[in-house]
């Protein structure tokens, strides 16, 4: 995964040059799950499908213009359009380009043409020549592209996003590796050959005869024949390119490449240390009583780990285990472990995860907000936050305006909240109940939710396979947006056994998309949290044939709790929300209908706006007939109990304030620490985070805690100062569920036509319209809040 938006604020931004490519890149980290509570952490293009692709089978990702004039004659058996192109058609310098790395592309699998990314056969020993190969050619590209520069769409937006699209692609798969398949080796070869990568984006960013062009196109006789998309393209590439730098000149401008090289690698290294220190935890339990309440799962999971590191003879039923600080295990420590000692110690360590020794942030943080505020200064911006919002729907004003009727609506109910845990404790005479701490609160809200409820989420798991899970959300996508979600193993290489391949078709049966899904979690190798991102865009430039549009392709990644034993994975309520966010990111992606490239699927959408699918769907969770469809108890076959269906439905509103607070605190932080925050001076950022806290936190943070040193959204992702997104692009998901609330949720014909609607324009415009313009296309009017707190129960407190 996100859950943010807000409701005014016609922003045109675009991506640029080289913040195109950089935000492309965020999104590994940023189309991401919103934090849980507890949680900090929780992204044919082809016109044919081959029926089967063993290994990694060649094919272009992008036009055939991109194969070089030396290997014209091996090309021209699979493309015959590319013999006819005369090698004269390029400049010299691009031959020469071309000729210097013609061995490295001929051997490396990130330089092949390919149908699908070969995630099978990339190893770290392929990044450093392929990466340096790539740049060389792109160099050679760029170049060419300054040289015969015009102010048309052929000659200046065409080449330019084959540039990007090409670089985009390409470490795009390195850094997904990166993401899913750490190592050693691979991380030092991106470390290594990653300023020469963002040495380039910045020469791309910054070229003015790009700039100039652009300026140009804008201010000719045609500006008013281009599309609305092509327009939003040329505007928001002006404003990027002066992000970017281009109107700096001399020291300011090196001073600025010497901080986005630096920024980058502090990026890079702040997530590293999250992951190492994450696994660096480990507790070795041997005594049963020790993890008393922990359910089956949890024990047979922390006994898989345990077999994982050594122990041959664990079982889940005698151990040994193994706790870890990865989502799963923590959780199920949190929610259910009897021994608050046990609780304390686990919440304590994931706190201060890097937060001490080698892998300390607490530096490396402040370095970022330095190098922010200095960038923002060369940029003529006051803060980092106005950098931020100049290409967001939103203002700083604007999105502190929203937090705080956010806040004020969710702080009596928070208090309540706190009351109620005390009261329930104490009721069942817990030693704890007069000193509830941090990690006190979830062990009991869930003991409360129990009673009061009679759910107890474990004992809900049997009735979520991922099979079963899965199906109900792809009938879903079916009966919303008329579209046919087939499995496709086999057809493109994975990176993992567990990875499933899938094809999207639409009601005629024409492929129009495809998707990876990597569910579970791998604390060894693989970042946490939950992600989708695109491996394709579509994209009529790199069309194969020069006809249809190149298909998007996506990739869904979560870290829910694997298959133990011979059953298969067995879910919580909340990792099923998981699966049906992220696919809500996947399908505004693979069902975009745009053309132009730069503004296709998750491309050219505000940062703000770009959540609001995502939250959209997980609103459906809820809905009886999709809920029903999906729990089926995994060996009865036997459906949810329609009374444990209504006890559900109303506990979704549980904690809502408190929920809602922890969301508001960390937009909160964020926004702070890159407004008014001043780096080196008398107020750390702890203090910062102290502070926000008094308002946000009905029990004030542990002394020690650490929390921003794992904060990986605002400091290794693309939601620096703009955190608020989550809150947000959630007043607007809700409000668009509440179309089909208005319709009637139980009118199937009425369901689908407001889902067609909302395909043809939420899913399908991209980021070729603004998003206000867009959500106003689709609801009728612009946002209202009211749904958002409705659905929270928090209605009636707003009121007052």
């Amino acid at each position: 995964m996100r859950h943010i938006l807000k409701l005014h604020v016609r922003k045109r931004a675009l991506l640029a040059s080289l913040l195109i490519f950089n935000m492309l890149m965020a999104t590994r980290v940023i189309l991401s799950r919103s934090v849980h509570p507890l949680l900090l952490k929780r992204t044919p293009f082809l016109h044919f499908a081959p029926k089967h692709l063993p290994k990694s089978q060649s094919c272009p990702l992008w036009s055939s213009s991109f194969s070089f004039c030396l290997r014209l004659h091996k090309s021209a058996t699979t493309n015959p359009s590319l013999a006819s192109r005369p090698c004269s058609s390029l400049s010299a310098t691009a031959m020469a380009s071309s000729a210097s790395v013609d061995e490295a592309f001929g051997t490396n699998p990130l330089l092949q043409d390919f149908d699908f990314p070969p995630f099978d056969v990339v190893d770290a020993k392929h990044v450093r020549p392929g990466i340096r190969a790539l740049l060389k050619k792109l160099e050679g590209d760029l170049e060419e592209l300054e040289r015969t520069v015009e102010p048309t769409w052929p000659k200046l937006v065409v080449p330019l996003e084959k540039i990007v699209d090409r670089l985009t692609v390409v470490w795009g798969l390195v850094d997904h590796l990166k993401s899913v398949k750490d190592s050693l080796e691979l991380r030092s070869a991106i470390e290594e050959v990653q300023p020469e990568k963002v040495k380039f984006q910045l020469r791309l960013g910054q070229s003015k005869p790009i700039y100039n062009a652009f300026k140009a196109i804008l201010e000719s006789p045609d500006w008013q024949t281009l599309t609305e998309a092509r327009k939003r393209i040329v505007e928001s590439q002006i404003k990027e390119a002066v992000l970017c730098g281009v109107s700096l000149e001399d020291d300011k401008r090196d001073k600025f490449n010497k901080i986005e090289q630096e920024l980058e690698r502090l990026s890079h290294k702040f997530q590293e240390n999250v992951l190492d220190a994450t696994k660096k935890f480990e507790k070795l339990v041997t005594d049963k009583n020790e993890i008393e309440g922990l359910p089956a799962t949890a024990l047979g999971m922390a006994a898989q780990t345990a077999l994982s590191k050594g122990h041959e003879n664990a079982t889940a039923e005698n151990g040994p285990w193994i706790i870890t600080l990865d989502g799963p295990s923590f959780l199920s420590v949190m929610q259910h472990a009897r021994n608050r000692s046990l609780r304390e110690e686990i919440y304590r360590a994931y706190v201060t995860r890097a937060s001490s020794g080698d892998m300390d942030n607490t530096a490396i943080i402040d370095s970022i907000l330095k190098l922010r505020l200095e960038k923002a200064k060369l940029l003529n911006y006051n803060n980092y936050a106005e950098v931020s919002m100049a290409t967001k729907m939103a203002t700083v004003e604007k999105a502190e305006e929203l937090l705080e009727k956010l806040r004020s609506a969710s702080w009596n109910a928070a208090v309540q909240d706190m009351e109620d845990l005390k009261n329930f404790s104490k009721s069942k005479d817990a030693p704890e109940a007069y000193d509830l701490n941090h990690w006190d609160t979830s062990f009991w809200s869930e003991r409360l939710r129990e009673s009061k409820f009679d759910i107890n989420e474990e004992e809900l798991r049997p009735y979520f396979s991922l099979p079963k899970v899965m199906d109900g959300l792809f009938n879903l996508a079916n009966i919303l947006f008329g579209i046919n979600v087939e499995p496709a193993d086999g057809l493109a290489p994975v990176w993992n056994n567990d990875v499933r391949f899938y094809r999207i078709k639409d009601s005629s049966g024409s492929p129009i998309a495809y998707f990876y899904f990597d569910p579970y979690t791998r604390p060894s190798e693989k970042k946490g949290g939950a992600w989708m991102d695109e491996v394709l865009a579509r994209s009529h430039v790199l069309s194969r044939d020069g006809a249809s549009a190149r298909l998007p392709v996506a990739h869904m990644v979560c870290n829910q709790t694997p298959p133990v034993g011979n059953k298969p994975s067995l879910m919580t309520f909340h990792e099923v929300e998981t699966v049906f966010h992220e696919f809500g990111h996947a399908l505004q992606h693979m069902l975009t209908k745009q053309d132009e490239g730069l503004v296709a699927g998750i491309r050219g959408i505000e940062w703000d706006a770009v959540e609001l699918p995502s939250q959209f769907m997980e609103n459906w969770c809820y809905h009886r007939d999709t809920l029903m469809s999906i729990a089926k108890h995994y060996e009865t076959g036997e459906t949810l109990p329609e009374e444990t269906y209504k006890k559900l439905l109303a506990a979704r509103t549980f904690r809502a304030g408190s929920l809602s607070l922890r969301q508001i605190r960390f937009a909160s932080v964020d926004l702070k620490l890159h407004t008014d925050y001043k780096p080196g001076g008398s107020e750390s950022i702890f203090d910062v985070d102290r502070r926000v806290s008094e308002r946000t936190q009905v029990i004030p943070p542990l002394p020690e805690d650490r929390f921003l040193c794992g904060f990986s959204h605002i400091f290794a992702g693309g939601y620096a100062a703009g955190y608020y997104s989550y809150k947000w692009a959630e007043v607007l998901s809700a409000d668009a569920f509440s179309a089909f609330e208005d319709a009637g949720l139980d009118d199937s014909k009425a369901v689908k036509e407001t889902g067609h609607k909302f395909r043809e324009t939420i899913l399908a415009l991209g980021g070729g319209k603004p998003p206000l313009e867009v959500f106003v296309e689709f609801r009728g009017r612009e946002p209202s809040p009211e749904p958002l707190l409705r659905h929270n129960g928090l209605l009636a407190t707003a009121s007052a």
